[in-house]
């Protein structure tokens, strides 16, 4: 076992090799050995400001006092992981971080072609160091072959270079501080051949290649590739890419995602390091939204239009923020929804109801802005005691009117309606119905729709349903819809706050999600023991496997301190950016900086 994790973590560190070998000019860069064909790549430009932050000590630190962590470190298997480290570190003469850093100076590429065909071309800054670990590798594959304890691993002769095989499927040769590896004997010839032709036919070389690098910009720190055309020809991959004409609530949170994808015949991933976090851009070469097309409902009419900024309110887990006209939606269901699905029909027949025959798309749908958001919050109980067994946090959505006046009375209405066909439904099971109320918050009258709690004998043992209070409230111009009232009156507040400082729309991003990791860990924590019990329900365990991935979850989500996704248009080309804020031991309340 030992000298099984100890071949892989060392071939692995060899793997991530980086900048300086021979010089640049006589090696070119890593990705000009990667084939012109590959499907996917990843390219590291610059490693030491990749590794900096993982192999930070106070980093690490708080990675080690994670609970999964902890639990992991006190099996066996992780035990002799640790003994194959400490090994390697005797044995190179430096601790990890300072042989990683050594071994990952500058660039790296990994791709992946046709075939299943995976190749890494990478450089080391320490030919020393890479050397004395090849050495080591190469008698642990001797060893685990059955060699002699001094024995060498295979070797042969590939492109005028000695090839050496630690594996069946797997073979590499170094030149000079350069590694080169691949799945296979022909995966690492393809690699030599294009060596001596200075790049020319390589994947760096391809027009498609060069424009994602300038897409990702100069200060990128490394690159992810997909060839996406040749993708789209796995029928399962092509059929994931086109828009989904089943799927209506799909078809407008997800609006010019899926055409981008499909329309493209790359996309590329930039990551960009910020102030105490990683900014991940999203880049293709699809084309801009159609202003007269189906999806345009989803696309800023002008320069400084778009999606506002989220919403802020306490114990907040998560917040959306859209930019979807409604009306626009649902006047080109014909062209979307071309076949109407079973739930589209229904959808249509309860929205006849409610707002007694009116018609959806002229006069209810157009009463509402583009602007759409949704908050989700944990719930705050007055004790332990009076929590629910199980703890589902709030949510929320939040509209904005055209003509409050003329909507007020329709959408109370119909939400009454609503409230009255559940009771009717929830009857007939003999089920505890909803009992309506009209309390105030500041000037606002709002309704409310709580279950009865008069056959609670036992607030520890309360039904799930305790999770809501269904509520409507309309302040100003906006409409709130609500699973609990406390969450509508935080987010009064928050409108309030809101209106008082004017924000300005995102000027051309249609969609922006947002997460707080210590809020999700908190809500995954509160059900830990429940989600336990559903994952040994499935597979049937002990326990104590079936919450290492929920300790896991809870782990990382507590490191994020602040999760931001956004989706638009830039430059003529679509783009998302996804921006990750680590904690920081120093600075625990620092924001990544703003990347767009």
């Amino acid at each position: 076992m030992f000298k099984k994790l100890g071949f892989w973590i060392g071939l692995c560190v060899a793997a991530m090799t980086g900048h300086g070998a021979m010089a640049a000019q006589e090696a070119g860069a890593p990705a000009q050995w990667i084939p012109a064909d590959a499907v996917f790549a990843v390219e590291v430009f610059q490693p030491k400001a990749l590794l900096a932050p993982l192999c930070d000590e106070k980093n690490s630190s708080m990675i080690a006092a994670m609970p999964a962590y902890q639990r992991q470190e006190a099996k066996p298997g992780f035990k002799q992981f640790q003994a194959v480290v400490k090994y390697l570190e005797n044995q190179l003469g430096a601790d990890w971080p300072t042989a990683l850093t050594k071994l990952t100076g500058g660039g790296i590429a990994f791709g992946v072609c046709p075939d299943q065909v995976a190749m890494l071309v990478a450089d080391a800054e320490d030919e020393r160091m890479l050397t004395q670990l090849h050495e080591i590798l190469g008698k642990w594959a001797a060893k685990k072959n059955g060699g002699p304890s001094s024995g060498e691993a295979s070797s042969q002769e590939v492109e005028g270079v000695t090839a050496w095989s630690f594996g069946p499927k797997e073979a590499h040769a170094i030149i000079g501080k350069r590694l080169v590896a691949s799945s296979g004997v022909e995966g690492l010839r393809a690699a030599l051949v294009l060596r001596g032709k200075n790049g020319a036919s390589s994947l760096a070389a391809t027009p498609a290649y060069q424009a994602a690098r300038r897409a990702v910009g100069p200060d990128a720190i490394g690159m992810i590739y997909l060839n996406v055309e040749v993708l789209k020809q796995v029928p399962a991959i092509g059929k994931a890419l086109k828009p989904n004409s089943d799927n209506p609530l799909g078809a407008l949170l997800f609006a010019g995602i899926a055409e981008t994808a499909n329309s493209s015949k790359w996309l590329a991933l930039g990551v960009h390091v910020k102030e105490s976090g990683l900014a991940l851009q999203l880049v293709s070469d699809g084309a801009k939204f159609d202003l007269k097309g189906s999806s345009a409902f989803a696309l800023p009419d002008k320069a400084d239009e778009g999606a506002l900024p989220n919403l802020t309110v306490p114990r907040q887990v998560a917040a959306v923020s859209l930019y979807r006209d409604l009306h626009r939606f649902y006047a080109a269901k014909d062209q979307l929804f071309p076949e109407r699905t079973s739930g589209l029909v229904f959808f249509e027949n309860m929205m006849g109801i409610f707002f007694s025959g009116r018609d959806l798309t002229d006069d209810v749908m157009a009463q509402t802005t583009p602007h759409i958001r949704l908050v989700v919050a944990n719930q705050q109980y007055d004790t332990a005691a009076d929590a629910p067994t199980v703890r589902i946090p709030a949510f929320a959505a939040i509209l904005e009117l055209r003509n409050p006046e003329q909507c007020h009375e329709l959408v109370e209405e119909a939400w009454q309606k609503a409230v009255g066909l559940a009771n009717v439904t929830r009857g007939q099971k003999a089920e505890p119905g909803l009992i309506i109320e009209r309390p105030v918050h500041w000037t606002t009258k709002f309704t409310v729709a709580r279950f009865s709690t008069a056959n609670i004998k036992d607030k520890s043992q309360r039904d799930a349903r305790s999770n809501y209070r269904p509520s409507l409230a309309m302040p100003g111009h906006y409409l709130i819809l609500s699973s609990t009232d406390d969450l509508a009156c935080d987010l009064m507040d928050a409108l309030g706050r809101q209106d008082k400082q004017k924000v300005a729309p995102l000027a051309q991003t249609h969609s922006l999600v947002e997460f707080d990791g210590d809020k999700l860990a908190a809500a995954i924590q509160a059900n830990h023991a429940l989600l336990t019990r559903q994952n040994m329900l499935k597979t049937g365990g002990s326990g104590e496997g079936d919450s290492a991935g929920i300790d896991w979850m809870i782990g990382i989500s507590s490191f994020v301190h602040h999760l931001r996704l956004s989706f638009g248009t830039q430059d003529g080309m679509s783009q998302a950016w996804l921006e990750l804020n680590f904690k920081s031991p120093s600075q625990p309340g620092q924001k990544v900086a703003e990347a767009r």
